[in-house]
């Protein structure tokens, strides 16, 4: 695990924090939960603009095309 910071509006944070205490849900695993669901949701749609440009026939000389 690795300890991170963030600052966050307090408004946020206190409602936050009373919607995970409520479920019982920690706060560090539901903000996990979301980067990993972020995460996901971006390689699907890299995966599906390297799709594109391949059938487009774009990026294919440079090794690193799709991140360029």
């Amino acid at each position: 695990m690795a300890l991170k910071t963030f600052n966050l509006n307090e408004e946020v944070y206190k409602e936050f924090s009373k919607h995970c205490k409520e479920q019982g849900i920690s706060m560090s695993k539901k903000v996990e939960n979301f980067i990993k669901e972020e995460i996901a949701r971006l390689r699907i749609k890299n995966d599906v603009l390297e799709m594109k440009e391949r059938k487009e026939g774009k990026n294919d000389s440079h090794p690193m095309g799709k991140y360029c």
